[in-house]
């Protein structure tokens, strides 16, 4: 039975994290690319909480949820929460007030903390490993657990690639390739993998319709 209100949702995680072993939750509004737009797939957030801002990160432990967003949402946020379950911290500039800083100080030691490693930068990753260094905790990247609870989440979009028409660009593909294979070779550096997708869209000289209101395709680029 598909799960309806934000409370049911969290009770069903609450208990895929206590079946596996996980004392942190992390969730990131971000898809592997580190889009700005996220396809419907990658709206967790929207879907586990309710909230409609375009940007938010969570954590939730068996007895904490929480939305951290900057000044832009702290009004609609607290509307949007109120009966979730889940209550608004406001991200300032003062580095005490991230999900980081609040997971180091408030986690138990050895714990394991899940965060699905699609959605999260290298910078990300290295901040939380820092910040959980002194916990000992474990940092699980390899943990969806909100797909076997969105039984309705929609699927990746497979929309029509297409190259762009002759003339409008000043450099074809291959220039632009042929320009970043110089770039490789004059820093000694053998392999490149591009996974922003305006970056792509732009050295292919292509365009797509993967992402509402935004002329790209979801892709990486070796």
């Amino acid at each position: 039975m598909e799960l309806q209100t934000v409370p049911e949702k969290l009770a069903a995680l609450r208990a895929l994290m206590r079946e596996r072993g996980v004392a942190a939750y992390v969730v990131m509004s971000a898809d592997p690319h580190m889009s700005e737009y996220l396809p419907a797939y990658w709206q967790v957030r929207l879907w586990l909480t309710g909230f409609t801002g375009s940007v938010g990160t969570l954590v939730i432990t068996d007895t904490f949820a929480g939305l951290w967003v900057d000044g832009r949402y702290w009004v609609q946020a607290e509307k949007e929460l109120a009966g979730t379950g889940f209550v608004l911290h406001k991200l300032t500039a003062d580095e005490g007030s991230t999900h980081i800083a609040w997971l180091a100080q408030h986690l138990a030691y050895d714990a394991v903390v899940a965060v699905d490693g699609r959605a999260l930068s290298i910078a990300q990753y290295q901040a939380l490993e820092q910040a959980l260094a002194s916990k000992r905790a474990q940092l699980d990247t390899a943990q969806d657990l909100l797909t076997p609870l969105w039984q309705t989440r929609p699927a990746l979009p497979l929309e029509p690639v297409y190259e762009m028409a002759a003339g409008i660009n000043s450099f074809s593909r291959a220039d632009k390739i042929a320009a970043i294979r110089a770039q490789l070779h004059e820093r000694g550096i053998a392999h490149h993998l591009v996974s922003s997708v305006d970056d792509i869209a732009w050295i292919l000289n292509c365009r797509g319709s993967d992402v509402e209101c935004n002329p790209v395709f979801l892709a990486h680029l070796y």
